[in-house]
């Protein structure tokens, strides 16, 4: 759905000498939330993929259509379907092994909850591993955190939907 409404244009292709008229979509629109949809949190809920969904899926199950996944991607500045959302467990090991083969569980950095006397926040720091209290946290780990940094992420409040069509139709 989310091309579908794009203007259309016609582009001359060169093949082998010759010249062929193609219509083609007009992929360089830009297309976005306004920021005071994203900022108004009574408009969104918060939600964690579960293993295997989709885009597709999960539209299909909050806006009872799957061809509002574009409504999710945008919303969360996702824009590349593999690479921003979480791995199953399966696809994530075979990447890790992959990525770093016997070093899997080699250290990748070291971490400390405390990087100085007036950090009171309890938040992770990359520090040295002389550190006091650091710890090392290995590539497989590192990458875990990583894949479930990606699970939790917005969704449209259902009841919005129709608004946000409406702006998708005007803004092309």
């Amino acid at each position: 759905m989310y091309f579908k409404q794009f203007p259309k244009f016609l582009y001359d292709f060169q093949y082998n000498g010759k010249t062929k008229t193609s219509i083609v979509v007009d992929i360089t629109r830009n297309i976005r939330f306004r920021k005071e949809i994203l900022a108004n949190v009574a408009l969104y809920d918060e939600y964690d993929i579960v293993d295997g969904e989709t885009p597709e899926m999960i539209a299909e199950k909050v806006y009872g259509n799957p061809e509002y996944h574009w409504i999710i991607m945008l919303a969360n500045d996702k824009f590349d379907y593999l690479a921003d959302f979480p791995l199953e467990e399966v696809a994530l090991v075979k990447y890790i092994v992959a990525k770093y083969g016997a070093q899997r569980y080699s250290v990748h950095h070291y971490e400390t909850t405390s990087a100085g006397e007036f950090d009171f926040d309890n938040r992770l720091h990359v520090v040295n591993s002389d550190h006091p209290g650091a710890y090392a946290v290995s590539n497989d780990e590192h990458e875990r955190r990583l894949n479930e940094s990606k699970r939790r992420i917005k969704l449209i409040s259902p009841n919005i939907i129709s608004a946000i069509l409406k702006q998708y139709r005007e803004d092309l």
